[in-house]
């Protein structure tokens, strides 16, 4: 049990119906603002590829997300998993839509039928030439198109031939980490009739070699695949070794993202927030 020298933290598997699934993150639902300094060395320590940290505000909460070398300004599984810790713990009531306000201005969840559904901002990308840098880190492999963009996070948006040059593909990270990006997503069209697209995301840069599903990506892959299928609903798997499926649609300049969330473990943390500087 927490005491004031203490906090409680949860783990939660995201995008996934079962344990060990999905995309893993710590939650940490805090009374009042910490220190980014403490928030950072938590993240580092949980060294999961994201961390949330949330405390109650007028309107809903504040969050902050971090992985464990950096703070990101939009992450879609630590949402989800902050949204399922709400509703999970108690915090929200069940029918109540959760309320987050973050450096990407106001996200919101709701949950219906096991699912929980974020509604992001569209992170639209536009075809570039393809750096140097790029192509070594892919490889080899020859893409079918190369776009980049997205005003939160600046990604590059690989397509490549086939679905299985986006499951074999071992990236050279260190040549990755020198583009002028958070992260790179590979993608193609998927070989099972029951899902659209497939994708894989890795993010070097801010300390993620590969995240094992990424909702944020996904702000730029309905807009991309959109074009391409000339439909605005998907389903979508990311192909990660844990791997995990998503539901997308666009609605607007918004993306609604649908997945289900999972928690494992919850534990203490032996360490007081620090508070925030005034």
């Amino acid at each position: 049990m927490s005491s004031p020298d203490s906090v409680t933290i949860l783990q939660v598997d995201a995008f996934t119906d079962y344990c060990f699934g999905g995309n893993p993150a710590a939650v940490c639902v805090l009374s009042t603002p910490a220190s980014e300094t403490w928030m950072r060395v938590v993240a580092a320590e949980m060294n999961l590829s994201e961390t949330a940290f949330l405390y109650p505000v007028e309107d809903g909460y504040q969050l902050r997300w971090f992985t464990p070398t950096a703070e990101v300004d939009l992450c879609g599984h630590a949402t989800l998993a902050s949204a399922h810790v709400l509703w999970s713990e108690g915090q929200l009531a069940a029918d109540q839509m959760a309320r987050f306000h973050t450096k990407s201005g106001l996200l919101t969840a709701s949950q219906a039928a096991g699912w929980i559904t974020l509604n992001f901002p569209v992170q639209p990308v536009k075809p570039v030439a393809p750096p140097p840098e790029l192509l070594k880190s892919l490889r080899g492999l020859q893409p079918q198109s190369v776009a980049y963009g997205g005003s939160a996070e600046a990604n590059y948006l690989v397509e490549l031939p086939s679905e299985d040059y986006v499951r074999s593909l071992q990236p050279d990270f260190a040549m990755m980490r020198l583009l002028p990006a958070q992260g790179v997503i590979v993608t193609a069209l998927s070989e099972d009739p029951s899902i659209d697209f497939v994708s894989r995301y890795f993010a070097p840069a801010v300390g993620i070699e590969e995240d094992p599903v990424t909702g944020s990506a996904h702000c730029s892959l309905v807009p991309f695949w959109e074009d391409k299928l000339g439909k605005s609903e998907f389903v979508a798997r990311q192909v990660s070794q844990r791997g995990g499926q998503l539901k997308v649609k666009r609605a607007g300049d918004r993306i609604l993202i649908s997945g289900q969330a999972v928690t494992v473990m919850q534990g203490t943390l032996f360490s007081a927030p620090t508070p925030e500087a005034s």
